[in-house]
């Protein structure tokens, strides 16, 4: 007990990387991610092509090795950012690639009848969008949006790649400099209780929407 009492002043500090990593990812990648599905769907055929192949980038390298490349490949050819700049790119360009397949697959889902009433109406695509095709997105799109968002609380953990003093970090020095599992164990319980409440939070959401039929 004493130890993990010596350990909380750092692990709280590792805590608060691991939250804003977490939260700034989120702010940045669900916007994007709407916008990407946009381009998805455009009739454009450029915009399309460009997203589909960032897209495929994206989902088809692991983000350990996309956290490693723009912090140590980019210096080679004269692009620098520092450690929490590169976790914030790396996982937004990720997880936005994510976001955006799942919104495409939602905005897909809306029957067509919605637009074609839309228009009957005289709203704008914009109108549209907001109005009638985003309401009934979001119910489709929770179930697939929160597991990715548990993922994400997750896989912060890969921050440590670059330096950065998240909670897996810190417990892992603690682990090594006192030989003991227990930092670790710590830690895993920390994030179990995060994974908890992020899952409670959403069963919550999918129930409210749920009344909307």
């Amino acid at each position: 007990m004493e130890q993990i009492t010596s350990l909380l002043p750092s692990m709280l500090d590792g805590l608060k990387v691991t939250l804003e990593v977490f939260l700034i990812t989120l702010a940045l990648a669900i916007p994007l991610g709407i916008i990407i599905a946009l381009g998805r769907l455009s009739n454009i055929t450029a915009i399309k092509s460009i997203i589909s192949s960032y897209i495929l980038l994206m989902r088809g390298t692991p983000l350990l090795l996309q956290l490693i490349f723009i912090f140590f490949g980019l210096p080679l050819v004269g692009i620098v950012f520092d450690r929490f700049t590169t976790v914030i790119i790396a996982f937004v360009l990720n997880y936005a690639a994510y976001f955006g397949e799942i919104f495409r697959a939602g905005i897909q889902s809306v029957d067509k009848g919605q637009y074609e009433a839309a228009e009957v109406l005289g709203l704008s695509r914009s109108q549209t969008f907001k109005r009638i095709i985003l309401p009934q997105m979001t119910k489709k799109v929770l179930p697939p949006v929160s597991n990715e968002v548990i993922t994400l609380i997750k896989d912060s953990a890969l921050v440590y790649v670059v330096g950065l003093d998240d909670m897996l970090r810190v417990a892992k020095i603690a682990s090594n400099t006192s030989a003991s599992l227990l930092p670790l164990v710590f830690v895993g319980i920390i994030y179990l209780l995060l994974t908890a409440i992020l899952t409670n939070l959403f069963k919550r959401l999918e129930n409210r929407y749920s009344y909307y039929k």
